[in-house]
């Protein structure tokens, strides 16, 4: 019966250590093949233009429902971008560029440029700058961005957000 307890106990803290608990971050830098690094802060987004977005059901993988944001309003990715000046000697040269950002617990969503810049999907990747009439600032998800546009919206829901590098297909 001793046994029973310490397998029921040692399965519990397994599920329990595998809960993500992610502490907001405060920055994000953009590096990689660009010019010159570029780093924001949460209050730098907020000084950026806004615009009121549709509410979001969050879906995971299994299209199963895990969360539902509300109220939101953010800034628009390509705004953000306006700044950033890549490395290439001919236009052309773009279609080989793509974006991995990464979560402070590592958690990684790739985005070709063509697919940010080239595709109306890319005028829905929003920074959220508020939601559930919550500011930036009082987000325990921040710094956040979200692929308005997406069916399962779980799997480019980046919370936490550390670090944008830009690569370069060889």
């Amino acid at each position: 019966m001793m046994r029973y307890y310490i397998f029921i106990f040692l399965l519990i803290s397994q599920w329990v250590l595998a809960q993500r608990n992610l502490a907001p971050t405060d920055r994000f830098t953009i590096s990689g093949q660009i010019k010159k690094t570029v780093q924001y802060t949460w209050q730098q987004l907020d000084s950026f233009p806004k615009v009121q977005l549709k509410n979001r059901i969050i879906y995971n993988h299994k299209g199963e429902a895990k969360d539902t944001l509300t109220h939101l309003r953010g800034v628009s990715l390509k705004t953000v971008l306006e700044k950033v000046v890549y490395n290439y000697e001919k236009p052309r040269e773009l279609n080989e560029f793509y974006f991995v950002f990464e979560a402070s617990d590592g958690y990684k969503v790739v985005f070709s440029w063509n697919e940010i810049y080239n595709n109306p999907s890319g005028n829905g990747f929003y920074f959220v700058t508020e939601m559930n009439q919550k500011p930036i600032h009082d987000l325990s998800q921040r710094i956040l961005l979200l692929a308005q546009d997406d069916k399962q919206t779980g799997r480019r829901y980046i919370k936490s957000l550390e670090k944008i590098e830009v690569k370069r297909a060889q």
